[in-house]
């Protein structure tokens, strides 16, 4: 996908926790992507890269972090940036994601009021940084173990380029990488508790894991799963439709009527709304891969309205239809 062929009109319309990818429905104005193509509106020039990311953590400074209790240990954490879940008990509180720098010091002080027991782990489902940016601050302030999958310390420990967004960004200091990483699947008990972590390839990025609570019958998908709305898939990292879609089937397979979701954008979902999700990933792509097989061009494949079934409920958030159907039709 060629980022010029996005041109610039506001997405940003679900505000709020529900959340657009990349923390920036925290951030109104942050900047913005529009529907492409010869009837597109002109707009002012895109916000530089290090102004969205000082946009996040201003507004990571000040936004509050709202708890939901999925269970006795466990909870769902919703400020800026992604959704995060914090574990307590007896081998200290476990964190997965790390929202904004700027977020720390609230963070610190949400976690304080669920339990006494000291921060000591943290995971990070993927490399995107409205998921890791707090990662040093949560270290150096308490030491907190880092873990992920390998390619998430390897595109940490480098400069990125997100070109969807036209976003360039710096290595991370060497106190926000994980200290431990693994390659397909890792296993740990913690707090009376298994927890699974498990490596889905070329999915939202090359770097993304899902989280499962055994016992807590909990899942964090991270950005496999969005939650109603189209997701961002990052072809510059290595996202593709179809490994979204594998991310998602991996999740059904272990999940139960009871389990509860936790996206990394959106509102806690549950398996009728993953199975949801899943299923207009692969109703699209199936469409767009046909259309595309045939010949057809980005711009008629756009022009053929793929998603025109799904634009109702899925259509109102971080991307437009027609962005969506660049991304799928991209990375097919």
């Amino acid at each position: 996908m060629h980022p010029d062929r996005v041109t610039r009109r506001s997405f940003l319309q679900q505000a709020g926790l529900a959340g657009a990818g990349l923390g920036l429905a925290a951030v109104p104005g942050a900047f913005s992507l529009a529907a492409r193509g010869q009837n597109a509106q002109a707009t002012p020039a895109a916000t530089p890269a290090g102004d969205r990311v000082q946009q996040f953590r201003t507004a990571g400074a000040t936004t509050p972090i709202q708890v939901t209790k999925l269970r006795d240990t466990l909870f769902l954490l919703q400020g800026v940036g992604g959704n995060m879940v914090a574990q307590t008990g007896p081998d200290g509180k476990l964190l997965i994601d790390s929202s904004a720098a700027t977020a720390a010091t609230r963070l610190r002080e949400t976690l304080g009021k669920l339990s006494p027991h000291p921060m000591k782990m943290l995971i990070n489902t993927h490399w995107h940084f409205d998921h890791t940016d707090g990662n040093a601050a949560l270290h150096d302030d308490s030491g907190a173990f880092i873990i992920a999958q390998e390619n998430t310390r390897n595109r940490l420990a480098t400069a990125q380029e997100i070109a969807f967004f036209h976003l360039k960004l710096p290595p991370s200091p060497t106190s926000a990488l994980p200290q431990e990483t693994f390659i397909d699947k890792e296993k740990l008990f913690y707090n009376n508790d298994e927890l699974d972590l498990v490596y889905m390839p070329d999915a939202h990025t090359d770097t993304d894991i899902y989280i499962h609570f055994v016992g807590g019958n909990v899942i964090h998908a991270g950005d496999i799963f969005f939650n109603g709305f189209y997701p961002f898939i990052d072809a510059s990292t290595g996202g593709t439709i179809n490994g979204m879609i594998r991310g998602a089937d991996a999740c059904l397979a272990v999940v139960d009527d009871k389990t509860k979701i936790v996206p990394g954008h959106g509102p806690l979902g549950d398996k009728d709304a993953l199975q949801k999700y899943r299923d207009m990933m692969a109703t699209i792509a199936t469409s767009v891969e046909k259309l595309k097989s045939g010949g057809q061009s980005l711009d008629q494949v756009i022009a053929a309205k793929p998603t025109a079934d799904f634009d109702a409920v899925w259509g109102k958030g971080m991307l437009k239809p027609e962005q969506f159907v660049e991304l799928v039709y991209g990375t097919l």
